[in-house]
């Protein structure tokens, strides 16, 4: 069973920035995909960025290109979500996934992705 924990959330100010992040407990972790998605209050979940297990360029949702990036470190087993400029429609819960296999198709597909963080609250206020 892997279990993600995400940290870094909370309460700042519009322009403000965070920066998440999400702990696996697998060690395997460098052989998988990562990504994160968030939700609203009465929204659907929505893709932000995803990552291939290699690294390399990440994958952006239009609506945060430029202003989030994502990295990971295979040695620490730990994904990072930087995100600047915040804004207060960016308020949501953050959740990290992870998903088997070594193809990046569908990233921004929820149901792409196996295994689930329980997510981290991100609130920015005007």
């Amino acid at each position: 069973q892997v279990q993600l924990i995400e940290s870094g959330g909370g309460l700042v100010q519009a322009g403000d920035s965070l920066r998440l992040s999400c702990a696996a407990s697998r060690r395997t972790f460098s052989s998988y995909a990562m990504g994160w998605f968030r939700q609203a209050p009465g929204k659907e979940r929505e893709f932000v960025a995803a990552i291939a297990w290699s690294g390399g360029t990440p994958y952006y949702a239009d609506s945060v290109k430029g202003q989030f990036t994502l990295s990971r470190d295979n040695a620490k087993n730990t994904v990072y979500l930087q995100m600047n400029s915040l804004k207060p429609e960016d308020t949501a819960i953050y959740y990290c996934a992870m998903r088997t296999g070594y193809s990046m198709s569908y990233y921004f597909q929820a149901n792409s992705y196996t295994y689930w963080g329980q997510g981290t609250q991100v609130t920015v206020s005007s």
